[in-house]
């Protein structure tokens, strides 16, 4: 939503891309107005899915303002559960084209760092942020900051669990099915 906002140059994008060019995070009251424009945007109207917003409990407060004030009254909050070492691990299969941007998975793909990219032959690299210690800093942030949102909606009712060692395939249809269930209610 946010790069969209700017990208769009709409009033609230302009006005983040101008902290984001000065190198200062986007403040909440700002996100909480482009979240609010795009909830309103008739390409809501069928359904959306949040992820990475809101990550704090007075963002979460806001969003429930917007909520009340879209006639939103049924949503389902989906915690996808994994524990620490395997978020861990799973993050440090990760590869990156940084030619291309693309991800990949040395599991899946059968790729590793420094190994050609196999769309462009550029050597993958391992993005900072996933490395073991990084990935064990920001998991410790979110149980910080982040998981007191969680116990906002658990509060509320609202918040369905997913093993998320599961299968890929399994974990899309749980997923699938918390949704499906939640648009028929």
């Amino acid at each position: 939503m946010l790069r969209a906002a700017v990208t769009a140059k709409t009033a609230v994008g302009k006005q983040a891309q101008q902290l984001m060019d000065g190198g200062q995070l986007v403040p909440d009251s700002v996100m909480i107005k482009i979240v609010r424009d795009a909830l309103a945007a008739p390409t809501a109207q069928r359904g959306f899915i949040l992820d990475g917003f809101p990550r704090t409990v007075p963002q979460a407060e806001a969003l429930a303002g917007i909520f009340r004030d879209l006639g939103i009254a049924s949503y389902t909050v989906v915690n996808i559960e994994v524990d620490t070492e395997e978020i861990v691990r799973r993050l440090g299969t990760r590869v990156l084209c940084i030619k291309e941007g693309k991800i990949f998975n040395s599991e899946l793909d059968d790729v590793r760092t420094g190994q050609p990219c196999p769309s462009c032959g550029t050597p993958l690299t391992q993005r900072d942020d996933d490395r073991p210690e990084t990935v064990r800093q920001r998991l410790s942030v979110y149980h910080h900051k982040s998981a007191p949102v969680l116990q906002y909606y658990e509060r509320l009712g609202v918040v369905r669990t997913v093993d998320g060692t599961s299968s890929i395939d399994v974990v899309n249809r749980e997923i699938r099915a918390l949704i499906t269930s939640n648009s028929d209610t």
